[in-house]
């Protein structure tokens, strides 16, 4: 199993708008970006992906599952794109914000603080363990 890290603005798709549609998930779509493309190709059915609030909030706040691997992103009008569908799989108990993964200096080079425009990103399993626990996972 790999791990990622999804981004998305509340205001334009939350994690409780996420949760909503269950076990059917939602396709991931919008990413116009070609590093976060490969990393939606990568993507394998049963992989995880943090789910962080962008721009408002800045913080992960669940664990979403890949239910669905890369396919042509239906929103793309010019048929480059790629998206993958996710569904909820739980809340963080206690959400992790930028500010404690920027504090936290065995998570110095997550890519969430390196690289922090990308909008599908990578994690380490000992990143991914060590965000979990940050969490209350």
């Amino acid at each position: 199993m790999a791990y990622w890290l999804v981004k998305s603005e509340p205001s334009v798709w939350s994690w409780d708008q996420q949760v909503a549609k269950g076990a059917k998930g939602e396709a991931w779509t919008g990413v116009r970006n070609y590093t976060a493309r490969q990393n939606l190709v990568a993507m394998k059915k049963g992989d995880k992906a943090f789910f962080y609030h962008s721009n408002e909030g800045k913080e992960i706040v669940g664990i979403a599952e890949i239910i669905k691997e890369a396919y042509p992103d239906p929103t793309d009008k010019t048929e480059k794109f790629v998206c993958v569908d996710i569904k909820a799989d739980k809340p963080l108990k206690t959400p992790v914000s930028m500010a404690a993964i920027k504090a936290e200096k065995k998570l110095a080079d997550m890519a969430l603080v390196k690289y922090s425009r990308l909008s599908v990103q990578p994690v380490t399993a000992e990143e991914w363990k060590l965000v979990c626990k940050m969490g209350g996972m």
